[in-house]
């Protein structure tokens, strides 16, 4: 199933949704703040506001919308009615400021933000497979389940009630799955990863690669799994992946091989062997080509560890 791919894809980048603070005011208002994580979101939990960016906007965000930023360096949004100026607000971290513990949600807007934290491989993959701004609209039925994320995910931090933060946390993660889930539903994805989980006529070869990706695949056994001819199948890939289908299964391969060696004490020759790979060498070289390290220098410095080499070294140097 294409929703058990794509938690094994967010395992895999180690994605990670984190709140980091929201505000409750009313009247004319205007928020800006700098941008320094690459991918970003702002979710309206009640009210109105129009959000700007850098290479984006204005959007126009209703109660129950997300805003997701991708690679923006500042933002900047207003909202509020009535006279007079706009009064500044200064983005602060955390969620204890009274205005937004004691939010009316008939009179005040209120706005949650938040952060997406992947791992290099996540970057690489979900940057890629989103817009520099993407609008996830409350009014689409793909995304009623977020609205009700996002009202108790407020519920939760301003109740000040036992195992919150832990809470908090499971909530801003579904709020991740959901923004990404409404997104997918109500917007043309562009060509990637992302955009190939959820595409229906490539989903069966996409479930053989996933379930077997040491197996020597051949683009006709995946394009009669699909239901379609050979030159269909390669040509509807590499539109919706971005990628030919073979270089999607390398690409797979690199992602299992960074867990195996981050997590676990495979060595690289049983690795290279149960993904595929005819030698040790040929692995290395093809890690080395899409990680931009060897395996073991990638596993000691995931690690923490002094690479072996230096270890060496050292104890040439300290030996009596």
């Amino acid at each position: 199933m294409a929703g058990d791919q794509l938690s094994e894809v967010f395992d895999l980048i180690e994605v990670r949704a984190l709140l980091t603070g929201g505000f409750a005011t009313r009247g004319p208002w205007v928020s800006r703040a700098a941008i320094d994580d690459p991918l970003k979101f702002i979710a309206m939990v009640g009210g109105r506001a129009r959000l700007t960016t850098d290479g984006g906007g204005p959007v126009e965000l209703g109660t129950g919308d997300v805003a997701i930023l991708n690679n923006r360096s500042w933002l900047e949004l207003e909202g509020g009615a009535g006279d007079g100026p706009r009064r500044e607000i200064v983005p602060e971290e955390g969620f204890s400021s009274p205005g937004f513990v004691r939010a009316d949600f008939g009179t005040d807007d209120v706005i949650v933000g938040g952060r997406v934290d992947l791992n290099q491989a996540g970057q690489a993959l979900l940057l890629q497979a989103l817009p520099p701004v993407g609008h996830v609209r409350a009014s689409a039925p793909a995304a009623a389940t977020l609205r009700g994320s996002l009202r108790r995910l407020f519920d939760e931090v301003t109740g000040d009630r036992i195992g919150s933060a832990f809470a908090i946390r499971q909530y801003g993660q579904l709020l991740l799955l959901e923004m990404l889930r409404a997104y997918v539903g109500q917007a043309e994805l562009p060509p990637g990863w992302l955009r190939a989980l959820t595409d229906e006529r490539l989903r069966p070869a996409l479930s053989l690669m996933h379930a077997e990706p040491g197996k020597p695949w051949r683009l006709e056994e995946l394009a009669h799994a699909a239901a379609m001819s050979r030159t269909s199948f390669a040509e509807r890939f590499r539109t919706v992946a971005g990628v030919p289908p073979l270089t999607y299964l390398n690409r797979w391969r690199m992602l299992l091989a960074q867990r195996a060696l981050r997590d676990g004490d495979t060595r690289v020759g049983s690795l290279a062997a149960e993904l595929g790979y005819a030698s040790e060498s040929a692995f290395s070289t093809a890690f080395k080509r899409e990680v931009g390290e060897s395996p073991l220098r990638y596993r000691h410095r995931m690690r923490g560890e002094r690479p072996p080499s230096q270890n060496a070294r050292r104890a040439t140097v300290t030996a009596p």
